[in-house]
């Protein structure tokens, strides 16, 4: 047929039939004439066309050879493939006859099955009925279960009561499977009014649950006592939290089983989490107490004085007796520790947040970065490994510490202002004195300003070193603002002073004014190398830390000597003035009145300026020169002349 076919086709013209046979001889064609215009260019070529035609036809009969087996070998494959198109159309026909045949029977079943409907239904209710029967004596035994259950809650016999407990639990968990599995032959689910009916007969048992999670938690709350006297209880709560965490997991296990029990009303419970919820709860109610007016002033270091020993008392428990009545599992005393750091981490912060002195601030600051960490409390060698293990963080913020440390200093400036102001209201009034300023052991004038302001801002230094290199540099830097003032304020009262004693020099208050003015110079001196103290505890990298524009009390120390040096002068001069026209007079040559007098100013003078502190009594003479050239220059040489 094949054969016949290829015959057929060949009779046809190949335009119409293989229009792509024609194309390619006409290629073939163009390609040979192409191959032959170029061997035989030539006619010396011409002699190898011989060789030429049997290498093609050799080339020729080897393609048509292939071509021939390719199309054998196409050929029995089509006739294998309808072979096995012949088989399967046969298998298939087999089985249209063999589903007919089962379809006919089917029917012929049906009727027998609608026979078997009313038997399914009796072995339905009788499989209830069976189930009932079962149940019926745990049914009524239910109410007095409930009853005795209570009781021994009540009665704090905890374990006894759980296993009471467990028992109603599973009878609910089973009559609710049977109703589950009785709904589910039928195709059907449960009921709400089957389901709201076992809830309501053993409503019982959630008050139950309810009751025993209250004694339960009431007796972890108050862990810490019972261990020093009975901690049975406390074994008993975490037994029974024990096998509540068991039944949780093996309820959860069930329900991603195969046969996709429904988890029971409560469930999971999680009672391990609340255990460690009630730990934590007991351990913050100790704060939750104090109020703001209970801890003021000292008390405040008292509360935290309080919270170090019973915290410690609390993990000396915890570590020597609750630790031994649990699962090592459960790390009692890290969880403690977690705990009371959470619990110390909010309490701080509502301290920090009240209207703290500088006293109450020391407190804080000194408990959180000394004492909380020493071996007396968290740095204690048997906590160190659970503190590292538990890796808590800092008890208060690297911000909240700023900002309690910037507090801490702008209460101190705060309290060093005031004392600072009454400190030179004092020293005002002891410039209107009738007497002598006081000496010291050197026999040099000085008040009690310098004392005052120098052990003020040294004990604060002292103080906040306490602390931290870092407070007491704020503190220093805050001071030394201070005294910066201070000195200001000095030298406008210098000011004042000089104004009052040129109103009227001949008071009885104006009596020692040129003393208390010395006095002042010897004040500034001391202040001075107070000042130096101070700067040289600074630390080098915090010179310029805390302000754009640090303090310069030493120029203000200038300013104010320099002030009551001129002040000095003035007196002096004022002394002389009355003197200085009678020089070289003829009375003056003739008597000599002036010069005793001068010299006895001078010498009083010279007296008093050997009260004064180094280099400061050389400073009167240079200044009494300067004065006396830009006054009377003339009086001056005169002066000098006579005292050469």
């Amino acid at each position: 047929k094949t054969q016949n076919n290829v015959e057929f086709s060949d009779k046809l013209p190949a335009a119409d039939v293989w229009p792509e046979v024609e194309r390619a001889e006409r290629l073939a064609r163009g390609a040979a004439l192409k191959w032959a215009s170029g061997v035989f260019c030539r006619p010396e070529h011409l002699e190898r066309l011989s060789q030429y035609r049997k290498r093609e036809s050799q080339r020729t009969t080897s393609i048509h050879t292939r071509l021939k087996s390719m199309v054998q070998s196409y050929l029995e494959g089509v006739g294998w493939g309808l072979e096995q198109l012949r088989e399967a159309r046969s298998e298939l026909n087999q089985v249209s006859q063999a589903l007919k045949k089962a379809g006919l029977e089917s029917d012929q079943n049906l009727e027998g099955l609608k026979s078997l409907e009313r038997l399914r239904e009796v072995s339905v209710q009788h499989r209830q009925l069976v189930a009932a029967v079962s149940n019926l004596p745990r049914l009524y035994s239910v109410r007095s279960l409930v009853l005795e259950t209570q009781r021994l809650v009540e009665s704090r016999r905890l374990l006894e009561a759980h296993a009471r407990l467990m028992d109603l639990e599973h009878w609910q968990d089973d009559i609710l499977w049977q109703l589950h599995g009785a709904a589910s032959s039928t195709g059907s689910k449960l009921s709400p009014e089957d389901q709201q009916l076992v809830d309501k007969y053993f409503s019982g048992v959630g008050q139950l649950v309810d009751a025993l999670a209250k004694e339960l938690w009431a007796v972890v709350s108050s862990s810490l006592a019972l261990a020093r006297q009975n901690p049975t209880p406390f074994v008993s709560a975490v037994r029974i939290v024990e096998r509540e965490e068991a039944l949780d997991r093996v309820l959860l296990e069930e329900r991603s089983g195969t046969n996709g029990r429904p988890l029971p009303p409560g469930r999971p419970r999680c009672w391990r989490t609340s255990f460690f919820q009630v730990l934590e709860e007991a351990v913050s109610a100790r704060f939750r107490s104090v109020s703001y007016l209970h801890t003021r002033g000292p008390g405040l270091a008292g509360h935290l004085s309080a919270l170090q020993h019973g915290i410690m008392a609390d993990l000396a428990t915890v570590r020597h007796l609750l630790e031994h009545c649990v699962p090592p599992h459960y790390h009692l005393t890290g969880a403690y520790l977690r705990a009371s750091h959470r619990c110390l981490h909010t309490h701080l912060a509502q301290v920090s947040s009240w209207d703290l002195e500088s006293g109450e601030i020391f407190a804080v600051l000194n408990w959180v970065l000394h004492i909380y960490n020493s071996p007396d409390m968290m740095g204690h060698p048997e906590l160190v490994a659970e503190m590292e293990r538990e890796d808590m963080g800092p008890l208060i913020s690297s911000e909240g510490l700023e900002l309690l440390q910037n507090k801490y200093v702008q209460s101190v400036r705060k309290s060093v202002s005031e004392w600072m102001h009454k400190a030179l209201q004092v020293e005002l009034q002891d410039w209107q004195r009738d007497q002598e300023p006081d000496t010291d052991h050197e026999g040099f004038y000085q008040t009690s300003l310098p004392t005052i302001i120098t052990q003020m801002l040294e004990e604060n230094a002292r103080v906040a070193l306490m602390i931290g290199a870092s407070l007491r540099d704020q503190t220093i830097q805050m001071g030394l603002y201070e005294m910066e003032n201070l000195l200001n304020r000095f030298r406008e009262a210098l000011v004042d002073f000089g104004k009052e004693h040129r109103r009227d020099p001949n008071n009885s208050k104006s009596k020692f004014y040129l003393h208390y003015l010395l006095a002042s110079i010897s004040n500034c001196i001391i202040l001075k190398k107070s000042t130096e103290s101070l700067q040289q505890q600074q630390s080098s990298r915090s010179a310029g830390r805390f302000s754009r524009t640090p303090p310069n009390p030493l120029a203000a120390l200038d300013r104010a000597v320099r002030r009551a040096c001129r002040l000095v002068m003035d007196q002096l001069l004022l002394e002389l003035q009355p003197f200085l026209p009678g020089l070289l007079t003829r009375p003056w040559l003739v008597q000599g009145d002036p010069t005793p007098k001068l010299c006895r100013v001078l010498e009083h003078h010279l007296e008093l300026y050997g009260r004064v502190r180094l280099p400061c009594r050389q400073v009167p003479g240079s200044l009494c020169r300067t004065r006396l050239l830009r006054t009377e220059p003339q009086l001056l040489s005169q002066f000098l002349l006579i005292t050469v």
